[in-house]
């Protein structure tokens, strides 16, 4: 069964770069490890179950040789990186795997993944992609490691954030691209609701506590301007904080301008941190003051 989003992937040229610009955003971000043969680096924001991950390219020789002739993750950097994929959390990843093939949906055979921590832990994991009959932005996780072991010491990070919320991903039709996610993830498609502060028509799908959103925009906005600047694909990730004005007093305070303010179609106030300091992605945060 798919249980909820598990982490969020942003691509960035610069690791070191990246984990500077997430921790001016707030979040309390440590080094992850390498990923032995993949060529590849990342650091790790980790919330409650969930985290954000900074990943980028270290050895371009060694990924390369991983990922054959797939320009893949190089080619995605130099268009400028970003929000790449969304994560979603198998607790049965054979299983699940097995009934996207019964729907009719093109899904690869689950992979052996690992890491090694900086300390030396070796992670471990399994994961299964979309094949190209279903090129949609979301891979499947199942982690074979304890999540206290993930996680290692419980972060507080400066922007309280909590937990993801929700995750948006920028489409041209969101009912047509709504139809697609609900065969792959086997639910109904949702209603077609107005999302008030990314300006665009959305079907939110309800996995556990979080929401994995596809959005069309319907006016100038945070998903028009996304679509347009980088085509379809994830654009922003919104968390639950335990001070939205805690979260604006250490952007300022850390020399990022005052983050843009909105309220969701749910009534709340929400913030938002733009592309340009947040490594391509839009950063939402909502909670109380």
């Amino acid at each position: 069964m798919l249980t909820r989003i598990d982490h969020v992937m942003i691509c960035v040229r610069d690791l070191t770069q990246g984990i500077d610009a997430y921790t001016r955003i707030g979040f309390d971000v440590q080094a992850g490890g390498v990923h032995p043969g993949r060529g590849t680096h990342n650091a790790i924001a980790f919330m409650a179950e969930d985290y954000l991950e900074l990943l980028s390219v270290r050895d371009p020789a060694e990924y390369r040789a991983a990922a054959g002739a797939s320009g893949g993750l190089l080619d995605f950097l130099a268009r400028g990186g970003g929000f790449r994929y969304v994560a979603l959390q198998s607790n049965d990843l054979a299983a699940d795997v097995a009934a996207m093939r019964a729907r009719g949906v093109d899904v690869r055979d689950p992979l052996d993944g690992g890491r090694q921590t900086p300390a030396g832990v070796p992670l471990r994991w399994r994961s299964a992609t979309l094949g190209p009959r279903n090129p949609l932005p979301i891979f499947f996780i199942q982690h074979l490691t304890p999540l206290a072991e993930r996680r290692g010491r419980v972060a507080t990070h400066p922007n309280g954030a909590l937990r993801v919320d929700r995750v948006y991903i920028a489409v041209p039709d969101v009912a047509t691209t709504a139809k697609a996610y609900s065969q792959v993830l086997g639910m109904p498609v949702p209603k077609i609701q107005r999302g008030a502060v990314i300006k665009a028509d959305m079907a939110v799908f309800d996995l556990g506590p979080t929401g994995l959103t596809v959005a069309q925009p319907m006016e100038p906005g945070p998903a028009a301007e996304a679509l347009a600047r980088q085509g379809p694909g994830p654009f922003q990730a919104l968390y639950r904080t335990s001070s939205m004005e805690g979260a604006v007093r250490w952007t300022v305070e850390h020399g990022l301008p005052e983050p843009a303010r909105g309220v969701r179609n749910t009534g709340e106030q929400a913030i938002l941190v733009l592309p340009e300091h947040a490594c391509g992605a839009y950063i939402g945060l909502v909670g109380p003051a």
